[in-house]
């Protein structure tokens, strides 16, 4: 469960409140369907856009939160994102708006659960600490690995799992299928066994569908011959990303490599996402 959730129901285990989600959009708007907001007495958790819009949801929610008992306790809103509300938008928002309390809560748990991506990440030393932090707060499921014992922090959310593996790379082998893998071990010689199980594995069954490695071009060159020397082709070779992170993010500080690799996931997520919905979608010939 996201922190964001279990920041709502906690609080909700002590006062009621008010879910706007949105429900559906035309056009162009800030959020999209399923981003929600809670509207306490006095409080905000979550966020479906700011700005205009969101004020006058904010001002509904309260309504509905202090009407009597006998008062209906869910309603929707259609607001026009034009000059009425002062965004250029120019979209159409639907939301719904639901009275709540503890009681709710087990069906919210379900409700707002994001679908989250596997990602599994190779290495537990400063980068992989940074960006630990960073990926615990997207949409993603995180299978955390390291060779070494004690390098896990406490307190870290459900949906960051931890695990100790001696070798390291014989996680692979029962890693979620879909997963998208970042290697950045303590050592090259591990990246390159962690690497070479994960080739291995995508040879067989393709179910990785992004590699990254962290490094240098220059690490990525020597890793490639010994690759090529072991029988792996350029094509086979092409899946790996190395260096990770989106191009153009200059220092090499931990939290700065960080953001740049987790700007890049999300862009892999993306793609990957549009390509099941293509999938999905029925010919409209």
């Amino acid at each position: 469960m996201s922190p964001l959730t279990e920041l709502f129901l906690a609080r909700l285990a002590l006062e009621p409140a008010v879910l706007v989600q949105v429900q559906a959009t035309e056009g162009s708007a800030p959020r999209d369907a399923g981003a929600w907001m809670a509207v306490f007495a006095d409080a905000l958790v979550g966020t479906i856009g700011g700005g205009h819009l969101e004020f006058e949801a904010i001002d509904r929610a309260r309504a509905l939160l202090n009407a009597d008992g006998a008062a209906k306790s869910s309603e929707l809103m259609r607001l026009a994102l034009g000059p009425s509300l002062g965004q250029c938008c120019g979209g159409v928002v639907h939301l719904r708006l639901e009275r709540l309390s503890a009681a709710d809560s087990s069906a919210l748990r379900l409700r707002l659960e994001v679908e989250r991506l596997p990602v599994v990440l190779f290495g537990g030393g400063h980068v992989g600490h940074a960006l630990a932090e960073v990926l615990a707060r997207l949409p993603v499921a995180l299978h955390w690995i390291d060779s070494r014992e004690g390098i896990f922090p406490a307190g870290l959310p459900s949906h960051v799992v931890c695990e100790h593996s001696e070798p390291v790379q014989a996680a692979v082998k029962d890693l979620a299928p879909g997963s998208c893998v970042l290697i950045m071990s303590f050592s090259h010689a591990e990246d390159l066994d962690v690497l070479t199980q994960c080739l291995a594995r995508q040879r067989t069954q393709q179910d990785l569908p992004y590699i990254g490695l962290i490094g240098s071009k220059t690490k990525w060159a020597t890793f490639r011959h010994r690759l090529e020397a072991r029988g792996y082709s350029a094509e086979e070779l092409a899946h790996v990303t190395c260096p990770i992170g989106v191009p153009g993010i200059e220092g090499k500080e931990p939290e700065v490599i960080a953001l740049a690799v987790a700007a890049q996931l999300l862009q892999v997520i993306s793609s990957l996402r549009g390509d099941a919905a293509a999938v999905q979608r029925p010919n409209s010939r």
